[in-house]
């Protein structure tokens, strides 16, 4: 199913693997024969500038952030109380991770997020999968703080106290994957 959205200038977007983003400008380039039109995005945790045709918005997963009501669901999905089962072979479970991830959407960032918490309480991740725990939530944390006006700080609280339910406890974030 392709959906074609329009976006205008001040649209907060979200970019898969990167994270919530504002549209700055909407410019208009000649591609060979042809005139493509461009998103030009800035993502909020690390202010890198993306380009993308907005013919491929939807192909490269771009789209707007996730409602409040929408969270409600996935927020629910981390307080519970579950095992969640994942490849014993840490190449495996870091391929469909990185699957999940590149998808972009939320539901599967917050199901990367729970099942590798619960993997780092049980024992020592590897690095990348370390880095990819943060990347998770970093990128639901973004998600969060722009769809219910909160700020980074407090959306972390907010993450933090949703896992505690399932008692899980989210390890210290790397400093340089909190700015993106």
């Amino acid at each position: 199913m392709s959906v074609t959205t329009t976006y205008r200038v001040g649209d907060k977007v979200v970019y898969p693997n990167h994270g919530v983003g504002i549209i700055e400008h909407i410019s208009r380039r000649e591609v060979g024969e042809s005139s493509q039109e461009y998103y030009l995005l800035k993502i909020e945790a690390s202010n890198l500038k993306v380009m993308v045709p907005s013919i491929n918005a939807a192909s490269v997963g771009l789209r707007p952030v996730t409602a409040p009501a929408e969270l409600a669901p996935i927020l629910g999905y981390l307080q519970r109380v579950e095992a969640i089962a994942s490849p014993t072979d840490w190449k495996w479970r870091f391929k469909e991770n990185s699957d999940k991830m590149r998808n972009g959407a939320l539901a599967q960032v917050a199901e990367v997020l729970k099942s590798l918490v619960q993997l780092h309480q049980a024992k020592p991740l590897s690095f990348r999968e370390k880095k990819m725990l943060d990347r998770a939530a970093t990128l639901l944390v973004g998600e969060m703080a722009s769809a219910h006006n909160l700020t980074a700080e407090a959306s972390l609280a907010l993450l933090q106290q949703t896992l505690a339910k399932a008692d899980l406890i989210l390890p210290a974030l790397d400093a340089d994957d909190t700015r993106g």
